[in-house]
């Protein structure tokens, strides 16, 4: 318990010097304490509304939000200004936190047979427009008994927006080139986009090749083995398991992992916020540009 508070409660017995000479305070102490008390009062109700804020933030972010993503979700629902420090202090309070990283688990495997495409984005991860620059890349999903699914994805690197994806259980050429063509359905066209992947046997097949041309799209490659070259994509693919798994090594099968899949990707484009986008989601980062399409287009 509080000293002053000690003091308050039992100084009609006791008396306010006697109790203050015996808790080791002094008395102005306690008489200003007990002259804000209103003030403390009104602060912690004002915290418990704040609070409640947050934990309904964070609920409604699957639990992944730390403080800097629920701050810019406060501040955007208007009202009172609200201090990234105090929201750091009440979460911690209320045990609350953000999902944190897992190590992965590497799926390229690359041929070393096949041509190789240039390296056209020299570790600049950026675009000074939407549809401009892609990464893609393959990450696996365990289901149980050492069974697997893998997700395949495409990256607009100036938005981070999630153009195209497709998943299956097996890592054959076809699950890149559906991505990719749901990318291009997503964008309409993907005309002199450059597509930036790792070495992995997927990407440098002719099948892809093909499928790329088609599109008009520059195929662009990082190094063989370096995962910074095609940090994107390593970078979207560890935030997907952060905040779908929240610490699990992973589904128990298959349904529930591609329920989940589908789920967070829908909930990624349209309001999960990007700390590089300014704390906004990737559409609403796109339409500072132009009005796109919210649709997520996936392989069929």
């Amino acid at each position: 318990m509080n000293r002053c508070q000690f003091v308050e409660d039992h100084q009609r017995r006791f008396g306010v010097k006697r109790l203050c000479d015996i808790l080791g305070i002094a008395r102005s102490s306690f008489y200003y304490w007990r002259r804000t008390a209103p003030a403390r009062a009104a602060r912690q109700a004002a915290d418990e509304r704040l609070a409640a804020r947050i934990r309904k933030v964070h609920q409604d972010s699957d639990g992944a939000y730390g403080v800097p993503r629920v701050t810019a979700e406060l501040r955007d629902e208007g009202g009172q200004v609200v201090n990234h420090k105090r929201v750091a202090r009440i979460m911690r309070a209320i045990g609350l936190e953000g999902v944190r990283l897992r190590r992965g688990h590497r799926t390229t495997v690359p041929d070393p047979a096949a041509a190789k495409a240039p390296d056209l984005i020299g570790r600049d991860f950026t675009g000074e427009a939407p549809n401009t620059k892609y990464v893609g890349d393959i990450t696996y999903l365990s289901v149980g008994s050492g069974k697997f699914c893998y997700l395949a994805t495409v990256i607009d690197l100036c938005s981070r927006r999630l153009a195209g994806w497709a998943i299956a259980d097996h890592m054959r050429t076809e699950l890149v080139t559906d991505a990719l063509a749901a990318a291009e359905r997503t964008r309409g066209s993907l005309a002199g986009a450059v597509m930036h992947t790792d070495h992995g046997a997927q990407y440098t097949s002719r099948d892809f090749a093909d499928a790329c041309r088609r599109a008009g799209v520059r195929q662009s490659m990082s190094a063989v083995g370096s995962s910074a070259d095609n940090a994107a994509a390593e970078s979207f693919n560890a935030t997907f398991k952060r905040e779908t798994l929240k610490g699990r090594k992973g589904w128990s099968n298959e349904r529930e992992a591609r329920l989940d899949t589908f789920r967070w990707l829908s909930r990624y484009n349209t309001r999960r916020r990007y700390s590089r986008l300014g704390q906004r989601s990737p559409i609403a980062y796109e339409n500072t540009f132009h009005s796109t399409s919210t649709t997520l287009t996936r392989a069929a």
